[in-house]
């Protein structure tokens, strides 16, 4: 049966329309391979474009189900709070003020979810470890996508859909370092990590010889590690593999020691939200948006098997 004509199908109509004007010479170049990256980033940014142009759209029923979404679609924008320094995961050019990379791209493809434009649109507020959820508690934002560890404290605060990506902490040190392999080596070591994340409880019951300094975010602690105030620096693997794409003068060693969850974050004050942003990614993750999406960013750059995506929910605190 065709789609009856209403305006998310046409905006859809002509969306792909004007996707397939503008992405032509972007598939060509990358039927030849073209892995082009954003100053600082590897995104793959001929096929990146173009993920978000194919994606799904909610039709008018899934819309009106949730007020968080009408609200959104209303909007004409979805409002997301994260970073524009984070290589691989969200990452902007200061040429251009494009923004890439895993996290920025689920987000602009829930954005064309919603909104039915094929570019994705997202107003972006930068987010700390300290601000997260004050953004989504007093409605700045309508998602927090920002290598987000789901935990059931958090989820107290924010309703967390997902999870949509699988890490755990890991263990960064400068390449020249030897005798520092993983984790059991930090015994006896200097040992950078945020404040408010949750490695530094996990280094205390992994390595607790380990002398362990807080810093407020991910510059100040590569800071230390590069000027030799610690020995390593232990954060969740994604961002450290962020760092490492684009500095060769560090490197990331051993397997990680813990499971980390991200989840997108939504008010608790609306349940729909969540049912939304869930379907979404349900959607997603069927429809091979969500791996294509993994190629490429984090893909350019990891090796090895491609990844499943986690089930829904299967995370404490999800």
């Amino acid at each position: 049966m065709a789609e009856p004509l209403t305006r998310r199908s046409l905006l859809h109509r002509v969306g792909g329309v004007a996707a397939l004007a503008v992405g032509g010479p972007a598939l060509l170049a990358a039927c030849g391979n073209d892995t082009s990256a954003l100053s600082g980033n590897q995104t793959n940014v001929s096929d990146y474009d173009q993920i978000i142009a194919d994606g799904p759209v909610a039709d008018d029923a899934t819309i009106k189900a949730s007020p968080w979404a009408v609200t959104i679609e209303e909007a004409g924008s979805l409002r997301m709070g994260g970073s524009d320094a984070g290589p691989l995961f969200s990452m902007k050019d200061p040429a251009t003020g494009k923004l890439t990379g895993f996290d920025a791209g689920l987000a602009q493809l829930l954005s064309h979810y919603i909104t039915g434009k094929p570019d994705g649109p997202i107003a972006l507020t930068i987010s700390t470890v300290d601000t997260r959820e004050t953004l989504v508690q007093n409605k700045t934002v309508d998602v927090v996508v920002a290598t987000y560890s789901i935990t059931p404290e958090r989820a107290k605060k924010v309703a967390f859909a997902g999870p949509y990506y699988r890490s755990g902490d890991a263990v960064m040190i400068k390449t020249e370092t030897t005798g520092i392999n993983g984790v059991t080596d930090l015994d006896g070591k200097k040992v950078a990590t945020q404040q408010g994340s949750t490695a530094a409880d996990r280094i205390k019951q992994v390595a607790p010889g380990a002398a362990v300094s807080l810093f407020p975010d991910d510059a100040q602690c590569l800071a230390a590690l590069k000027t030799d105030r610690v020995d390593a620096y232990v954060l969740d693997q994604g961002i450290l593999i962020s760092n490492a794409s684009t500095d060769d003068t560090l490197k990331v060693v051993g397997e990680p020691f813990s499971d980390d969850y991200y989840g997108i974050g939504v008010t608790r004050d609306d349940s729909t939200a969540k049912q939304f942003v869930d379907q979404f990614l349900s959607t997603i993750f069927e429809n091979g948006a969500w791996l294509k999406m993994w190629q490429a960013t984090i893909g350019t750059v990891v090796t090895g098997e491609q990844p499943t995506p986690p089930e829904i929910g299967s995370a404490p605190g999800s």
